[in-house]
């Protein structure tokens, strides 16, 4: 039971990974997007819709199959960021009311698309197929089901978590961004263009949360669409403090989150007892941010300037 329940545990891992590791790219600029849900909801929408019409059409190539949806999805999370940073950065509306109202907007759509596409589901289940089994290995190592069953986006999102975590901490632009999350005024003082890099990393981060929401849909779920994206979404959120705002912290924490999520099915336990032990990775994460608090390390706390907008003219 142990090695189905940690490639269980690991596979839905990515999921919370991807949208952890989005958020924290957008919190590090200085945005505190609530949205993460949204985004994750039409990723997965459009990703699942464009695989379906590609399969309508008869294009049955791998290689489009994978890769077009995959396009659309990180598109249509660009174009939520871009809509988030629109409102908060041009016209200054408050960074929380917007994030909601953009969980609210995707998680909408979303269910608008597919009820549109009801057919798409099943359509759509023959080629999650393709992305389970791409770089799957089959045996029955029990090293192998673990670690080595899974198919590309799995992989994909740690390697997106990995270089999310160097670029942070190793380049120059992690700086400036960090700087721009910190203290903005400071860091226009010093020549670098806030806007721009709270435009750009609101966008990108929401381009890697949407792909948690096709991954969900086309690795995790096999091709079938349910509003569990929302539920994911928030605990992606809840993780990124959690890991104390640390991309490659995020891997530990997402297969943490990932094995206390699915925990209840592997034990008999009733449907109240499973709902209350889904509940664990909230009361971790709080219990984290109390102590990160009263640490007081400035390591584990959140950027300075995190939901505040900021103003040239009142610098």
């Amino acid at each position: 039971m142990i090695v189905p329940f940690l490639s269980e545990a690991l596979k839905l891992s990515a999921a919370f990974l991807y949208g952890s590791t989005g958020e924290i790219v957008i919190e590090k600029s200085g945005h505190l997007n609530l949205g993460i849900p949204g985004v994750m909801s039409v990723g997965g929408a459009v990703g699942c819709v464009t695989v379906y019409y590609l399969l309508k059409a008869k294009i049955y190539s791998t290689f489009l199959l994978l890769f077009l949806p995959l396009l659309t999805t990180i598109v249509a999370g660009g174009l939520m960021g871009l809509l988030y940073s629109f409102m908060t950065v041009t016209l200054r509306a408050n960074q929380n009311v917007t994030g909601l109202a953009l969980t609210s907007l995707g998680v909408g759509l979303a269910g608008y698309i597919m009820t549109q596409k009801g057919e798409a589901a099943l359509i759509v289940g023959k080629t999650s197929k393709i992305f389970a089994s791409l770089f799957q290995i089959q045996s029955e190592n029990w090293f192998v089901k673990i670690f080595l069953s899974h198919g590309l986006l799995f992989y994909l999102a740690i390697i997106i978590a990995i270089v999310t975590q160097i670029v942070l901490n190793r380049t120059r632009v992690g700086l400036h961004l960090r700087a721009v999350g910190e203290n903005p005024a400071t860091a226009d003082s010093a020549g670098i263009n806030v806007t721009a890099y709270r435009y750009i990393a609101t966008i990108i981060g929401s381009a890697i949360a949407a792909i948690g929401g096709h991954f969900t849909i086309m690795e995790y779920m096999g091709g079938n669409w349910e509003y569990i994206l929302e539920g994911f979404g928030w605990l992606s959120v809840a993780l990124v403090i959690f890991t104390v705002w640390r991309p490659a912290l995020s891997i530990l924490g997402s297969v943490i989150f990932g094995g206390l999520y699915i925990a209840a099915a592997y034990i008999n336990v009733s449907f109240a007892q499973t709902e209350l032990i889904k509940t664990i990775p909230y009361v971790i994460t709080i219990i984290v941010l109390i102590i990160t608090s009263i640490v007081g390390s400035k390591k584990a706390q959140p950027p300075a300037s995190l939901g505040m907008n900021y103003f040239r003219e009142e610098r």
